[in-house]
C-alpha cells in the first residue's frame, strides 16, 4: 500500500459523505472528545479548522473556547510550517492561504505549540497498531508534531473507516497517541 494511492481512495471515500452523515459524525467526535477529562483540564489546546469533508471542528473550537480554555490554531507559513495564534471568537478569523480560515491574533511562533497541553491535528487515516498517521503530504503537520512533548496528548480526528493497519512510515512521519472517530476513542497501541 503506497501513500498516494491511499490518500486518493480516503479522499474519494469522503468525498461520497452527505452533509447529514458529516454533520452527525462531527457531532459525535466532538462530543466522544468533551467527555474525556484530559481534555477538559487541558488549559491550552491547539486545534486546527476544519475544511471540506474532514471531520468539522468549528464546533469543538467553539465549544473549547466557551469553556475557557484557550485554543490556538495554526497559520500556513510559505514554508509550509506552521506558525499559531488564539482563537478569539468567530469573528477573529480570516482567510488565510487555501481559503483556510486563520486567526487573525498575534502570531506565537511555530514553537507555540510546545506550550500545549493537547494537541488535536488533521488525519486521513491512522494505523491503530503504531499510531503512524497519514496526512495530505505536505508534511506541515509532522513538523509541528515533531516539537510536541512525549507526555502531551496528540489525538486525530477521523471517521468511521479510517483505521488503516499498515500505513507505511517514513523517518520524518510522526505518531499520535488517539484517534477520535464517532464511536469512541482509540489509543493507540505502541504509543
Amino acid at each position: 500500500m503506497d501513500k498516494m494511492n491511499l490518500r486518493r481512495r480516503i479522499l474519494n471515500t469522503r468525498s461520497g459523505l452527505d452533509e447529514k452523515t458529516l454533520r452527525d459524525s462531527s457531532a459525535a467526535v466532538r462530543e466522544n472528545l468533551l467527555q474525556q477529562p484530559w481534555v477538559q483540564m487541558a488549559g491550552l489546546v491547539a486545534c486546527y479548522w476544519s475544511i471540506g469533508s474532514e471531520p468539522s471542528t468549528h464546533g469543538l473550537v467553539l465549544a473549547l473556547w466557551k469553556h475557557g480554555t484557550t485554543v490556538m490554531l495554526p497559520v500556513l507559513q510559505p514554508d509550509n510550517d506552521l506558525d499559531w495564534a488564539v482563537y478569539d471568537g468567530p469573528d477573529s478569523l480570516a482567510p488565510g492561504p487555501y481559503g483556510i480560515m486563520e486567526p487573525v491574533d498575534t502570531r506565537r511562533g511555530v514553537d507555540a505549540i510546545r506550550t500545549a497541553a493537547l494537541v488535536i491535528v488533521p488525519a486521513l487515516a491512522v494505523d491503530p497498531a503504531t499510531g503512524v498517521r497519514l496526512g495530505r503530504g505536505g508534511g506541515s503537520y509532522d513538523r509541528a508534531l515533531a516539537r510536541v512533548g512525549p507526555n502531551v496528548p496528540t489525538v486525530a480526528l477521523l471517521h468511521e473507516g479510517e483505521l488503516i493497519e499498515g500505513i507505511p512510515a517514513e523517518s520524518h512521519d510522526q505518531r499520535v497517541m488517539f484517534g477520535a472517530l464517532p464511536t469512541g476513542i482509540i489509543r493507540m497501541q505502541q504509543m
